[in-house]
């Protein structure tokens, strides 16, 4: 089994909990957490004694998506050519995006996301890919690529229409704009919310459920219906992260991360 410090995993009785563990960055994807969560998730998909998985985050949030900060240094380091990665290299990488989508996808295992404070951007992504997700009514969901200047071209373009009303999905997806858990579950983005002091419980039941249920056929459910999933991303996903990898290298994304770590308002140009 691989050692980890940016998630933690336990098991018991069939039950696999993995926590997102960076609650001093509100679990923002950085420092290593994307790569542990993917390895987390092989180790108890490879586990027979697993048969079903309940993801969570420690501390404030579940998931607060990219870490904007590192966006903003990023930025900077290559509109002044020092060290670290071209922007032919940033490109190829988000390009690379995907891998946490497949790994989340190819647990046979069904996956249950229990989803308090926020859950923005890729942090939205990851949860709206499992199986089943259970929301606090005061989480905050958002795919926010476009407040920072991005396209939002990853698994967000899939996920959202999947889950509500197209028309709903594309105003999030092109303002940023965050919806609570309540209203999440009015347009069908989860399966239910309910008061924060109850949701780990209730998160739990639910995944308990599905452990006690017959997992050849609970697994073979779940891989039929995410061929719809599959399907999508194959019809979007390669556009959508070469749509974003342009504006991941734009003016205007370098402007909105040092904006958002200045706390002031950002100014477009469309270059």
């Amino acid at each position: 089994m691989n050692e980890y410090t940016t998630v933690t995993v336990e098991r018991k009785d069939g039950l696999a909990v993995i926590a997102l563990n960076r609650p001093e960055r509100l679990n923002a994807i950085g420092g290593g957490l994307e790569r542990e969560l993917g390895l987390a998730l092989a180790d108890v998909a490879a586990d027979p004694g697993v048969r079903a998985v309940l993801l969570r985050g420690e501390g404030r949030a579940f998931c607060a998506g990219g870490d904007v900060k590192d966006m903003s240094g990023r930025a900077e380091n290559s509109a002044e050519n020092e060290t670290g990665p071209s922007p032919a290299q940033q490109v190829y990488q988000l390009l690379h995006g995907r891998r946490i989508l497949e790994t989340i996808l190819s647990v046979p295992q069904p996956i249950v996301a229990a989803v308090h404070g926020y859950a923005m951007g890729l942090g939205a992504t990851i949860a709206l890919f499992c199986d089943v997700v259970i929301a606090a009514e005061d989480a905050q969901f958002a795919d926010t690529h476009v407040a920072v200047g991005l396209v939002a071209g990853d698994g967000g373009a899939v996920a959202w229409p999947l889950a509500m009303p197209l028309g709903a999905a594309k105003y999030y997806l092109m303002t940023g704009d965050r919806l609570d858990g309540t209203e999440a579950a009015r347009l069908g983005l989860v399966l239910r919310a309910v008061p924060p002091d109850r949701l780990l419980d209730e998160a739990t039941a639910v995944a308990r459920r599905l452990a006690e249920a017959a997992p050849l056929a609970v697994q073979g459910t779940k891989a039929t219906v995410n061929q719809i999933v599959r399907e999508r991303m194959n019809l979007l996903l390669d556009l959508g992260l070469t749509l974003e990898g342009g504006t991941f290298v734009s003016d205007d994304h370098r402007e909105a991360a040092a904006a958002f770590v200045a706390k002031r308002r950002p100014e477009f140009r469309g270059r």
